[in-house]
Formats: C-alpha cells, sequence, structure tokens
C-alpha cells in the first residue's frame, strides 16, 4: 500500500515474461518498487521510461497495475544481530526470528579503491587438508571450487564455516535445494558455530531472479564486519552457476542478444564485481571470497568457469578418488595463485618442499597407473608410488580429514618415510635430518 503522499502509477506500457514499463520521473535506477504488490527494482532508464525487473515474474499482471516506487536501493540492517540468523534474499528472516535491528545500508555498493588495499599475507586455514597443504589461501583471495553438480560441494563449504580460522563466515546460497538449507542450518547449530555465521539463502521454491541479490545481501554483511568491527571475514556463494543461470533468464526476457553459451554480455563485470570485493584492508580487516561454480558436463570452457578464471586467483577442483572411493581436492588441477605468499612464512618452514614432494610422487603414481593400463609391467618403485598415493590421497586429499597446518606436514613426513627413502623423496637435508620419523 502507497504510503501518504506517495505518488502511484497505474499506466504500464510495456510487458515482458521478467520485465514491464512505464513511464516515471524522478526514478534511481536499482531503485526498489511494488508492481501489483510484488517486488521489483528498476534495472534500465532511458528518459523518462522506466523499465522494472519484477521478481516474481509478470504472469497477471494487467497494464493497469499499481505501480510504487519506493525510493530507495535494496538495503539490509548490519549489525551484530545479523549473528546467527538465516535470511532471505531481501535480508528478511526465514528461521522464525524477529527482524533484527542495526544501521540500514544499501547493497552492491562499490568495491574497495586499489589504493586502500593491502597485500595480502595473512593465512587463512580452512582446516581441510587436502586446501591446506597444496592450495593454501590468504586472507583477501577470490577463490571458486569448480565441481560437477553431483559432488558434495554444499558439505565441503559447510565443512570449511566448521573448521576455517575466521572471525565471521557469511553463507550466500543461490538456487539450494530445502534439503541443503536444512543441512546447513542443522549442521551448523549442531556444531556450535552459529555465534559466528550469518546466512542468505535463496531455495529452488524462491524466484530465480532473486538470487541476483543474494551475494551483494552477503558481502554488504562482511564489509560491516571486515570494516567496522576489524575482523576477518570468510565468504561461502554456492552456486555461482545459478546466479549467472538468473543473469541469463533477465538478459533474454529483456530481450538482450546473448554471448557466449546464452550468457548476457556482461557476465564478465557482472562476476568481477561480486569478487573484487575480497580484500585485505591495512587495519587488519578482510574479506575473503570461495564459490563454487559447477560445470555442466565437466566443460571448463563454458562461459561462467570461463570467465570466472580470469577473475579469481585460481580455482579448486573436486573430484572422486577411484582407488579410495572417496572425494578429493585435486592436487593436479588445483591453484592457489597466493600461496607463495603465506607456505614456509605463516606455516612451517618445510611446506613449501613437502607439497612438492608430495605431488611429484603422486604424478609419479599417475604414470605408474597408466603404465598398468596400458599392460606394461610395474617396477619395485611404481608399486610403491601407487601404495603411497592411496594413502596419500585418504589421509591428506580427501575432504573429510581435518588437520591443522602442522598435523598435516607430520602426516606427509610419515607416508614418506613409510614408502621412501630420503634420497627417493628428495628434500633438502636439513629439513630430513629435522622431520624424518624417527
Amino acid at each position: 500500500m502507497a504510503k501518504a503522499f506517495q505518488k502511484v502509477y497505474t499506466k504500464i506500457t510495456k510487458i515482458t515474461k521478467a520485465t514491464c514499463s512505464l513511464k516515471a520521473q524522478g526514478v534511481t535506477n536499482e531503485e526498489l518498487a511494488s508492481v501489483d504488490g510484488r517486488a521489483a527494482q528498476v534495472v534500465k532508464i532511458e528518459g523518462d521510461e522506466v523499465i522494472l525487473q519484477v521478481f516474481g515474474g509478470t504472469e497477471g499482471i494487467p497494464t493497469n497495475a499499481e505501480v510504487i516506487f519506493m525510493g530507495k536501493a535494496p538495503t539490509l540492517k548490519v549489525g551484530d544481530q545479523l549473528i546467527g540468523r538465516f535470511f532471505n534474499a531481501y535480508g528478511e528472516p526465514i528461521d522464525g526470528r524477529p527482524q533484527p535491528e542495526g544501521k540500514e545500508v544499501e547493497i552492491g555498493g562499490p568495491s574497495v579503491n586499489p589504493v586502500r588495499r593491502e597485500q595480502p599475507s595473512e593465512l587463512l586455514a580452512t582446516g581441510i587438508a587436502g586446501i591446506d597443504l597444496n592450495n593454501t589461501l590468504v586472507t583477501g583471495q577470490k577463490i571458486p571450487f569448480f565441481t560437477d553438480p553431483d559432488q558434495p560441494y554444499n558439505e565441503v563449504m559447510a565443512l570449511v564455516a566448521l573448521h576455517a580460522q575466521s572471525d565471521k563466515i557469511i553463507l550466500g546460497g543461490m538456487g539450494m535445494t530445502n534439503d541443503d538449507y536444512l543441512y546447513f542450518k542443522n549442521t551448523f547449530s549442531n556444531a556450535g558455530v552459529l555465534d559466528r555465521i550469518v546466512s542468505f539463502i535463496n531455495t529452488t521454491e524462491d524466484p530465480s531472479v532473486e538470487r541476483l541479490l543474494i551475494p551483494d545481501m552477503a558481502l554488504t554483511a562482511a564489509e560491516h564486519f571486515a570494516v567496522e568491527k576489524h575482523e576477518k571475514v570468510l565468504v561461502l556463494l554456492s552456486d555461482m552457476t545459478n546466479y549467472a543461470d538468473a543473469l541469463s533468464i533477465v538478459s533474454n526476457r529483456m530481450d538482450q542478444i546473448p554471448s557466449k553459451d546464452s550468457m548476457p554480455g556482461s557476465l564478465y563485470s557482472d562476476l568481477a564485481k561480486i569478487y573484487e570485493k575480497a580484500v585485505q584492508f591495512p587495519d587488519g580487516g578482510s574479506i575473503t571470497i570461495i564459490a563454487v561454480t559447477t560445470l555442466s558436463g565437466g566443460d571448463i570452457t563454458h562461459a561462467v568457469p570461463d570467465n570466472t578464471g580470469y577473475i579469481t586467483e585460481g580455482q579448486l577442483y573436486l573430484r572422486r578418488d577411484t582407488d579410495t572411493g572417496k572425494v578429493i581436492i585435486d592436487p593436479f588441477r588445483s591453484l592457489s595463485r597466493l600461496k607463495q605468499l603465506v607456505i614456509g612464512k605463516k606455516t612451517r618452514e618445510d611446506h613449501p618442499q613437502v607439497m612438492n614432494a608430495a605431488v611429484r610422487l603422486y604424478a609419479d603414481a599417475s604414470n605408474a597407473r597408466t603404465k598398468l593400463e596400458n599392460g606394461f609391467d610395474l617396477t619395485e618403485y611404481d608399486e610403491r608410488t601407487l601404495a603411497f598415493a592411496k594413502d596419500y590421497a585418504r589421509d591428506l586429499l580427501a575432504i573429510d580429514v581435518s588437520l591443522d597446518t602442522t598435523e598435516m606436514l607430520n602426516v606427509a613426513w610419515k607416508l614418506f618415510a613409510k614408502y621412501f627413502s630420503p634420497e627417493e623423496v628428495n628434500i633438502k637435508a636439513v629439513f630430513v635430518e629435522k622431520y624424518w620419523p624417527k
């Protein structure tokens, strides 16, 4: 219902599947509106013609429907009352508890000026050995999981939330099933970690275009804790492919010419607007972004992962290991481009040497497996590398292995000593003397 003196428009000139157009004055871009009682947002202004994106779809909206402009862009009330809560794409509670109070802030603001950024140099331990050993993360980094849709990526994100050494975790869920939503809610509640987690959830039952608000809501909350509280904040976004699909739906319904894979031509800038919010502040606060990008049929050349790879600082691959049956962090296809800033500096001195040796021996096992598949005889060394690879995958690469950075290095040394001589491992003598199991 319109407030006193609030102008009501009742003449819609054009309606598409997701948008409607009308002539209006004094309207700003991204301003919220109500169309026939449905939430909408200004997406384009051409002179006095305003195009509104209707989040619930335009089906059943008449041309004489009431259109009311709210005079503001989408906002979120930020503050400590967000902690431990679950919200929808509009920042409204979905956990049955009252609306939190706090400072009202517009979402979707600009990224941090580069001159105010600090060079990322602080370790972000996730507690998952497959990440922390070979693909160590740094606060202020942005990195995606590339994974097939059938991999348990939401379970991985929940594990990261439980074990990551961060002050706050902000979860942004896009296109989640109700089972996924309840899984996160129950996992966080049972683990007793709700006192540092804020969640914004869009489920498959919600309008798909509402997914476009989720990253901005999550990052607005993250900015509050990082800037105002100087805290180390980790933002988890799942699934960015669903976000891109929502962009595509809106673009197509607005009759825009699609680019590669039916995605809008603005896909790169739309993704960069989100990922570039990752930052390390000089005063200690930081925002680190770990996102999930599901692959269609494993196609890494699809527009979404292809554009993502240009923006982010590496990638993490999930795959199922055939020897152990466990889902692992693939050491060959995963890469953290900033790990050299912290390994051996913020972790134990032998970390770089252990990481390189383990991956090299794992590669030798891969070569031995190829020989076996092609009918060649295996050497005694080949047999040992295959046995090492199985233990390495089970004890260090599997997503359910939770170790701190010192423990994971000790496990790696034990595996080296179990299957190889110091000469075969090829690590500096000073480290062998100090860390080789006696």
